[in-house]
């Protein structure tokens, strides 16, 4: 393969026309040339950090829309499916990673699960830790979220710490809003990272302690604006990452869109690109080429350093994507909801779609992607229940109130004082709605129920097995007929997203763990848009994300207030409190 385009030598900070050739998965050659030449080709982008599991998609399939963005690498997280099924889950993604041509590079998850006060699927102690060291293809301790545990001096995370640093490795931290002496207390632990950063004060401190900090721009959280200001100053410290990234956005944009952003801010063009391409590889070691002779051939070319357009992607010298239609394996489409398809890499899954409706000719239920044929991988026991589980009967005159904001993992607590006596159920005129986390793990259980404000649905409910960190069943809603009918939808099912007006029922299966789907990349995406719109466009929500904003109102490691199968838990004090106020 040859290749004449404008080469960009990130590390020498020069741009100058050449002719790059590849032989043998290898850059044989970078010859300077006085030809004219449009393109530019330079390094391939990285994820620095993100939990494939949260595009629903499989990592083979994952890898699909990614190359298309100009990606060729990530540094990923598993514990999504790790809270699910253990090492038995790592295990899965380590195997659909290698079906694929694309540089997946996972962590062993040292929080599983991420606290004591929800159930969880599996646990990973120190001995599943160390086991998950010695695998191919784990190169990291991920995030370390029990950041409480490491300031306490906690000797099972310590253990898993020091099992990390004695096999080498990076140790990735999760330290949202920490500071002052606690902050130096987790670094001095052996934390060399943090995603989690919302603010330049915050991301400011953490660079100037000795931490690397990764700018998140995900589906739900987002965090460049904030961080930016910091680039030009600290770039060689700094890189870019999803964290958590929903299969219609992926579809759309991924690292790339941040490199754009970036560089139309007016920051220096190499600075940005140093944090997209080569400080990942640097930190974690990496087997990604950096467009030098001699190293794996993993590489863009793109239009412009404006657009950054991808025209292709090439990984270990193979073209896994290109813009124009070149063979039966390498293509380009329009669908409906305007994404884009890609190139298919070896060893994908075939498409499988439905538009079927429920089998009952009086059902107006919509299964929006068939389940796959595959082997399944799950963990799934909860039972159906009644609305009357969802019953709330106040002994008191306030209620404890998870406040939500938009593109923030963060909430607020909030009180509101409630207009009469007797059963409660929601109040829409205030946006106060039903919030519910059911354990999916044991049968017969029933759910846990606070209330939320910011969802802003006029009727009905979504529910979603995709519930951070632990994975058990949450929905949010109007009325508790209609979280019923979502939650059970969830659970026939074992597994999926779903939206419903109060009649009409939209439902996207997640077959894999709960948590993903092994169809087509780009249907399940379309699919994911369509029952996205339905909570906006017909429920009313005003949020960016509200699938994604659901999943993370279980996750108890980020203050103020959020909800687990056991209860209200306040992320501040570390401990559960009453959804009655007690003044």
């Amino acid at each position: 393969m040859q290749i004449r385009a404008n080469y960009v030598d990130i590390l020498n900070r020069k741009i100058y026309p050449a002719e790059v050739r590849v032989e043998n998965g290898k850059i044989a050659s970078i010859t300077p040339t006085d030809k004219n030449v449009e393109s530019y080709i330079l390094p391939g982008f990285i994820d620095a950090h993100i939990h494939i599991e949260s595009s629903m998609l499989v990592p083979s399939e994952f890898a699909r829309l990614a190359v298309g963005h100009g990606t060729v690498a990530t540094v990923s997280d598993p514990h999504e499916i790790a809270n699910v099924l253990g090492v038995k889950g790592v295990a899965y993604m380590l195997e659909s990673a290698a079906k694929v041509p694309f540089k997946f590079h996972f962590g062993a998850s040292p929080c599983v699960p991420a606290t004591p006060f929800e159930t969880s699927g599996a646990v990973l102690g120190v001995e599943e830790i160390k086991t998950l060291l010695q695998k191919e293809g784990i190169n990291h301790l991920s995030e370390v979220m029990a950041f409480p545990s490491v300031i306490a001096g906690d000797e099972e995370i310590l253990a898993k710490i020091a099992a990390a640093k004695e096999a080498g490795i990076p140790v990735d931290g999760h330290a949202p809003g920490l500071r002052g002496e606690d902050l130096q207390t987790y670094i001095d632990a052996g934390i060399q990272t943090d995603h989690e950063a919302s603010s330049y004060e915050e991301g400011k401190e953490k660079l100037e302690r000795g931490m690397k900090i990764i700018i998140r721009e995900g589906s739900a959280a987002k965090n460049f604006e904030a961080l930016a200001p910091l680039i030009d100053a600290w770039y060689e410290k700094m890189m870019f990452c999803s964290d958590d990234r929903h299969p219609n956005d992926l579809a759309k944009e991924h690292i790339n869109a941040l490199v754009v952003r970036a560089v139309a801010q007016g920051h220096d063009l190499f600075n940005v690109l140093q944090m997209a391409c080569l400080n990942p590889v640097l930190h974690y070691g990496l087997d990604v080429g950096l467009l030098r002779v001699g190293e794996s051939a993993d590489f863009i070319e793109v239009k412009d350093l404006d657009s950054f357009e991808v025209l292709r992607t090439v990984i270990d010298g193979k073209m896994v994507y290109a813009k124009m239609i070149s063979s039966d394996k390498i293509g380009i489409r329009s669908s409906s909801s305007g994404l884009t398809r890609g190139s298919k890499i070896e060893g994908s899954v075939e498409p499988k779609i439905s538009n079927r409706v429920g089998n009952d000719k009086n059902s107006i239920e919509e299964t929006l992607i068939a389940r796959s044929d595959v082997e399944e991988v799950n963990h799934f026991e909860a039972e159906p229940i009644e609305s009357e589980d969802l019953l709330f009967h106040p002994s008191c005159d306030e209620l404890e109130v998870i406040q939500v904001i938009d593109h923030e993992l963060f909430t607020k607590e909030r009180l509101y004082h409630l207009p009469q006596q007797g059963v409660f159920k929601a109040d829409l005129s205030s946006d106060i709605l039903k919030l519910s986390v059911l354990n999916r793990y044991e049968a017969g259980k029933k759910p846990a129920v606070a209330f939320v404000n910011g969802f802003g649905l006029k009727k009905g409910a979504i529910a979603s097995s995709v519930a951070h960190d632990s994975h058990n069943i949450i929905a949010v809603g109007c009325d508790d007929e209609s979280m019923t009918k979502a939650i059970n939808r969830v659970i026939a099912s074992k597994g999926g997203v779903v939206a419903t007006d109060g009649d009409r029922v939209l439902h996207l299966p997640l077959e894999v763990a709960g948590i993903m789907s092994s169809g087509d990349a780009f249907e399940v995406a379309e699919a994911y848009e369509k029952v996205d719109r339905f909570a906006k466009e017909v429920l009313g929500s005003p949020l960016s994300a509200p699938f994604m904003t659901l999943s993370f109102m279980a996750l108890l490691v980020i203050p103020e207030l959020k909800l687990s199968d056991k209860g209200l838990f306040d992320g501040r004090a570390f401990h559960f409190v009453p959804v009655c106020h007690e003044a």
